[in-house]
C-alpha cells in the first residue's frame, strides 16, 4: 500500500505498478489511514520503506508529522510520535507487528526508540539539513533494503505489535489555529488552546478517528 503522495495531484499513488512482484496485491487510496481491509483480514508483518523522521528532528531529511503545513507535535498517551508511530499504531490495532523501518538515520533511530531493538532498520541516507543528505548509491540502497526485509521476515516475533495503551489520549499541537477551528464540535475532542487538541477514547483507533477523519 502506498502511503505517500507522488506530487502533481497523484496523492497516494506513487507505486510503479508494472514493477511490482506479480504475487503482490496493492492498494490505491484517497486518504492516509482510510484503508484497513488487509489488516482486518490478517497480516503477518508490516515493513515501512522510505519513512521520514518526526517534525523538529534536526538531522531528519524532510522531517514532518502528517501535514508539514499543519502539524507540529503529536503524542499518544504522552509519547511523542511521528508517522512511524501512527502507522505502527494502525497496524497494531489489528495485531500486526512492524518488523522493519527504512529511511534516513534519524527515521531509523526514531523507529528503534519506539518499537525496540528487535526492529530491523536500514538507513540509506544521512541527513545534513532538512533538504540535504548524504546518500547511498541507489543500487546499493535497494540491495540493503532487500537484505533487511529478508532479515526482518526471518523472525515474525522480533517485535511486538505496537499498542499506545488503553484508554488512549491523543494530543495534537498544530502550527496554526485553522485545524483546531474545524474540530470545535467533534465528539470526544477537547480544545486545549487555539493550536492544541486532545482526543480521548477507550482505544487508539477510536481516538484517532474522532479528529483525523
Amino acid at each position: 500500500m502506498d502511503c505517500h503522495g507522488a506530487g502533481e495531484g497523484l496523492d497516494f499513488n506513487s507505486l510503479v505498478h508494472e514493477e511490482l512482484d506479480p504475487d503482490c496485491d496493492f492498494v490505491v487510496q484517497h486518504d492516509w489511514t482510510e484503508y484497513t481491509g488487509f489488516l482486518e483480514a490478517g497480516v503477518d508483518a508490516a515493513l515501512f520503506v522510505g519513512m521520514h523522521a518526526m517534525a523538529g528532528t534536526p538531522d531528519g531529511v524532510l522531517n514532518h508529522t502528517v501535514s508539514g503545513r499543519d502539524y507540529q507535535n503529536l503524542w499518544f498517551n504522552d509519547t511523542l510520535v511521528g508517522e512511524t508511530g501512527i502507522n505502527a499504531a494502525l497496524c497494531g490495532t489489528w495485531g500486526c507487528p512492524v518488523l522493519m523501518v527504512t529511511g534516513d538515520e534519524a527515521a531509523c533511530r526514531e523507529g528503534k526508540a519506539l518499537l525496540g531493538d528487535g526492529l530491523t532498520t536500514v538507513a540509506v541516507k544521512q541527513g545534513i539539513f532538512i533538504l540535504s543528505a548524504r546518500m547511498l548509491q541507489p543500487k546499493k540502497a535497494r540491495e540493503l533494503v532487500e537484505a533487511g526485509a529478508r532479515q526482518a521476515l526471518s523472525n515474525l516475533k522480533a517485535v511486538e505489535p505496537y499498542d499506545p495503551g488503553e484508554p488512549c489520549e491523543i494530543k495534537v499541537e498544530f502550527k496554526w489555529t485553522g485545524p483546531v477551528s474545524k474540530l470545535r464540535y467533534r465528539s470526544g475532542v477537547e480544545i486545549v488552546d487555539p493550536r492544541t487538541i486532545i482526543s480521548r477514547a477507550d482505544d487508539w483507533w477510536t481516538a484517532w478517528r474522532q479528529f483525523f477523519f
